[in-house]
């Protein structure tokens, strides 16, 4: 087969893929798909803003909507990122305290930003959609354990007192490298994972470690959303409105923060993610 015929074949088989898609999980009417979408994503930045996990709720949407599944991941991390940019400017003052730390941990966040976005769209779309499930199932288990996670970092700030911080940062970049690579790869869950490193690894204050994970998942999706664009893995049909809607979301729920229980909230982003996984999980040999 020619290049041209192989090329067209696969563009045949994708325009299949999309139809039967949609055909399955949505109505005729575009106002309904457009609509269902962008709820998707207000609900994903109303959930990153108080408990994270966005990203369970916008990638299975837009892949429900007919898109292949790599453009459906790049497309998602694209309409959440602006949510997390703007965050940065709550914690400008915890930044400029630990500065030493906020150069070469978003550098590393840039490397391994970069290098997972370009694995992801190097991968093929049948290996990616197959991979789904367990990189769901590691989302919600890091989700599942985030609470003794986080009690475990507490615990060791609250030892270690006023006593002189002293951050392992060899091994602290290391493990971002990966975490990071993880982030720019898929990244759901990943701000737990972060939170541990930092915390695990030396920075004893709670503020400086939410301050430097959302400068290290920022930059690790920041550039994996530049990746995305120039290679034109984002579709804008898509994106542009649900970019708006994430931001409606993420600001509805930081204004309503203290109304919404965490308790409630991530047992359902846990639930949904073990869901997802199982559905997929079960659903492999249509893959």
């Amino acid at each position: 087969m020619s290049t041209a015929a192989a090329t067209q074949s696969g563009h045949l088989k994708n325009h299949v893929y999309n139809k039967v898609v949609y055909a399955a999980f949505f109505p005729e009417s575009f106002i309904a798909r457009d609509a269902l979408l962008a709820f998707a994503a207000f609900l994903g930045g109303m959930v990153n803003s108080v408990a994270g996990g966005g990203g369970f709720i916008a990638f299975p949407s837009l892949l429900k909507a007919g898109l292949l599944p790599i453009e459906a991941n790049a497309t998602g991390t694209v309409a959440l990122w602006p949510g997390q940019f703007t965050s940065i400017a709550g914690y400008r003052e915890d930044l400029r305290r630990n500065i030493r730390l906020v150069i070469p941990v978003a550098t590393v966040a840039l490397i391994g930003g970069y290098v997972g976005a370009w694995t992801l769209l190097h991968n093929s779309q049948k290996s990616f959609l197959r991979l789904v499930p367990y990189l769901f199932l590691l989302g919600a288990t890091s989700f599942a354990v985030s609470g003794p996670v986080s009690r475990a970092v507490r615990r060791r700030i609250e030892r270690h007192g006023n006593a002189p911080e002293h951050v392992a940062l060899v091994p602290l970049l290391a493990i971002l490298l990966c975490i990071c690579y993880y982030i720019g790869y898929f990244g759901a869950g990943a701000g737990l994972l972060t939170m541990a490193a930092l915390g695990f690894c030396g920075v004893e204050r709670l503020a400086e470690i939410n301050a430097l994970k959302v400068v290290i998942t920022t930059v690790a999706n920041g550039i994996a959303v530049v990746t995305f664009i120039i290679h034109g893995a984002v579709e804008w049909r898509f994106c542009w409105y649900m970019m708006i809607a994430c931001a409606i979301g993420g600001y509805t729920g930081a204004r309503n923060a203290r109304r919404i229980s965490d308790r409630v909230l991530r047992p359902f982003i846990i639930a949904l993610g073990f869901a997802i996984a199982i559905y997929f999980f079960t659903h492999r040999s249509a893959m």
